[in-house]
C-alpha cells in the first residue's frame, strides 16, 4: 500500500471516529488524561474504540502524522485484550499502513489496594516506518522519525513487548508507572523504557445531573517518559526523554477527548510533539452482539 501524502486521509478518520462516537449509546470510557496505562481494565463485555494520534517535525525531517486505531475489549474482569492498527503519513513522502499490534493486560489483584499491579504482553508486527509512538524504548529518537518512509518501511519489526503497570489512587490523585521491556523475536538486544504519570480531576464528586462543562468532566495531569537503553547499556545516556502535560474532557455522552503537548528534554529527543485522541466505550457490546446474531437481526 503506497499513496501520495494526503493529509485529508487521517483527518477524515479522526473526524469520523469522533462523530460516530457521539451518535452511539452512551457509556463512560478512558484512563483519564494519560496516554500511558493505569490499572483500570475494560468492563467485561464492553468494547472501547479509540484513535490515538501524534504529529511533529523531528529535527531536519518532514512533519509527520502517526495514528493508531484501537479496539479494546473486556474479556474478563481481570483480562482486557486490544487490537491496534497503525498508519502514518509524512509530508512530501507517503501515506502507509505500518502494521498491527495485539496486546493483553492481566490484573493481578482483584480488589483495590494502595498499589495495583497489572501485567501487559503485546505482539507487534509493524515496519520501520511506524510513527504511532505508543512507547519510547532504547535510543529511539528524532533520527528514527526523520528517515524516509520509502526506505524504512522495508524493515520488519516482529517484537514481543512486556510491561509492568503499577498505579494507585489517593485523595483524588492517580499515580501510574509503566516499566517497559521489548525484544525483537529474531535478533537484537532487550530494549527498555518507562513512563510515569500523575493526574487529578478538577472535581472529585460528580453532580447528579448530566453536564458537559462541569469540573468533574475535566482531568489534568503530567507524564514523563523515555528510553532506558538495552541490557548491555542500561541507563539514560543518548536516550530520548519527554515531559508532557495532559488534559482530558469527557462530556455527558461519554466520548473522551485527550490532548498532550510533549516537549523533548534531551538532544536525542524530538523537540516538540502533539498527541491527541478520542475514545468511546460501547457498554455490553457482547450482549448486544449475541442478541443480534441470536435474533437474526430482527428488531
Amino acid at each position: 500500500m503506497q499513496l501520495h501524502c494526503n493529509w485529508e486521509t487521517p483527518l477524515r478518520s479522526i473526524v469520523f471516529s469522533a462523530v460516530a462516537a457521539c451518535l452511539l449509546p452512551s457509556a463512560w470510557a478512558g484512563e483519564g488524561p494519560f496516554f500511558i496505562y493505569t490499572h483500570q481494565m475494560e468492563e467485561p463485555g464492553n468494547l472501547e474504540m479509540a484513535v490515538k494520534n501524534v504529529t511533529g517535525k523531528p529535527g531536519d525531517g518532514n512533519r509527520f502524522w502517526g495514528a493508531a486505531t484501537e479496539l479494546e475489549y473486556g474479556v474478563k474482569a481481570w483480562w482486557t485484550s486490544e487490537l491496534y492498527l497503525d498508519g502514518q503519513t509524512t509530508a512530501g513522502q507517503n501515506t502507509v499502513f505500518t502494521g498491527y499490534r495485539w496486546e493483553n493486560r492481566f490484573r493481578v489483584l482483584p480488589r483495590e489496594h494502595w498499589i495495583n499491579p497489572v501485567l501487559y504482553f503485546e505482539f507487534e508486527n509493524i515496519n520501520g516506518a511506524d510513527k504511532a509512538l505508543l512507547e519510547v524504548v532504547n535510543h529511539d529518537g528524532k533520527d528514527d522519525l526523520s528517515q524516509p518512509t520509502a526506505d524504512v518501511r522495508q524493515e520488519k519489526k516482529r517484537e514481543i513487548e512486556a510491561k509492568l503497570i503499577l498505579s494507585s489512587y489517593f485523595k483524588g490523585w492517580t499515580l501510574a508507572e509503566n516499566f517497559i521491556a521489548e525484544k525483537n523475536i529474531r535478533h537484537e538486544s532487550y530494549e527498555f523504557g518507562y513512563a510515569v504519570g500523575l493526574s487529578r480531576p478538577l472535581a472529585v464528586v460528580a453532580r447528579p445531573e448530566r453536564c458537559n462543562l462541569c469540573p468533574e468532566n475535566f482531568q489534568l495531569g503530567i507524564e514523563v517518559y523515555g528510553g532506558l537503553g538495552t541490557h548491555v547499556g542500561l541507563g539514560f545516556e543518548d536516550t530520548s526523554q519527554y515531559i508532557a502535560p495532559a488534559a482530558t474532557w469527557t462530556p455527558a455522552n461519554g466520548t473522551e477527548f485527550r490532548g498532550s503537548p510533549t516537549f523533548g528534554l534531551t538532544g536525542t529527543s524530538a523537540g516538540f510533539l502533539l498527541r491527541f485522541g478520542v475514545s468511546y466505550e460501547i457498554a455490553q457490546f457482547r450482549r448486544a452482539a449475541q442478541k443480534l446474531f441470536h435474533d437474526g437481526g430482527r428488531p
